[in-house]
């Protein structure tokens, strides 16, 4: 559902990705770690078409993100991890927005938006100003628009910033029916304990390079997580 092959991009002449190479495939969670300045967040622009990139391609399925913009853009959901969003509206008039943008069905819309902010518990919140809200219920109303249209493809960057222990216990069950549904999920974290608990595969970057990709179970081995990680930063 999402692929990337030979991606390299480069600010200034100093490479930020390094011919990365990935795939997601339908009912994967894919976790991407790695320290600040490694290269995630350029990835994951460049996914969803903030960044341009020199080489390669990104596609999803099986459009590419360059030529065929409007179709990728169609089937993903994006929550940046510091979401921007429209102050002087209300939370509901926000979600509104974004289903009208994506042409929802009012009936359907209606549904998702109870179900979503019953579960985040902001249900009572959505007629009140966005300028009022707390960083926690800004990430929780960017997820709710992210999901609003039935995405294919769910790119997160550090989701779990800002969000208290039920917050992001809902987010995680989410994330998993997203996926029991036929979706997939991108996501970076510096959380390695939810990583290790909720990815089917995970990827390491280091220096804008994939120094470590497969399964959970094949890239931690015998470690936890967290030691493997620490010690592929450190030899590499």
């Amino acid at each position: 559902m999402l692929k990337l092959v030979n991606v390299s991009k480069s600010y200034k002449n100093k490479l930020a990705i390094d011919n990365i190479s990935l795939e997601i495939n339908k009912g994967e969670i894919f976790g991407f770690i790695g320290h600040n300045g490694a290269g995630k967040t350029t990835t994951i622009k460049a996914i969803v078409g903030i960044h341009d990139f020199e080489k390669g391609n990104i596609l999803i399925n099986s459009h590419s993100i360059k030529t065929n913009p409007i179709e990728c853009k169609q089937d993903i959901a994006y929550i940046p991890d510091n979401p921007d969003l429209y102050e002087s509206l209300t939370g509901i008039q926000y979600l509104n927005f974004i289903a009208d943008i994506f042409k929802v069905e009012r009936v359907k819309r209606q549904d998702l938006i109870q179900k979503y902010s019953r579960e985040f518990e902001i249900e009572k919140d959505l007629g009140s100003l966005i300028s009022s809200y707390s960083h926690g219920m800004k990430q929780k109303l960017a997820i709710i628009s992210a999901l609003i249209h039935s995405p294919k493809v769910l790119i997160l960057d550090e989701p779990f910033v800002g969000l208290d222990p039920k917050a992001s216990f809902t987010v995680k069950e989410i994330m998993k029916e997203f996926c029991e549904k036929g979706g997939c999920i991108f996501f970076s974290t510096h959380v390695l304990e939810v990583a290790e608990k909720i990815c089917d595969k995970i990827a390491i970057i280091k220096d804008g390079k994939i120094i470590a990709s497969g399964t959970t179970s094949e890239v931690k081995g015998d470690n936890s997580l967290e030691n493997m990680f620490m010690e592929l930063i450190e030899h590499e």
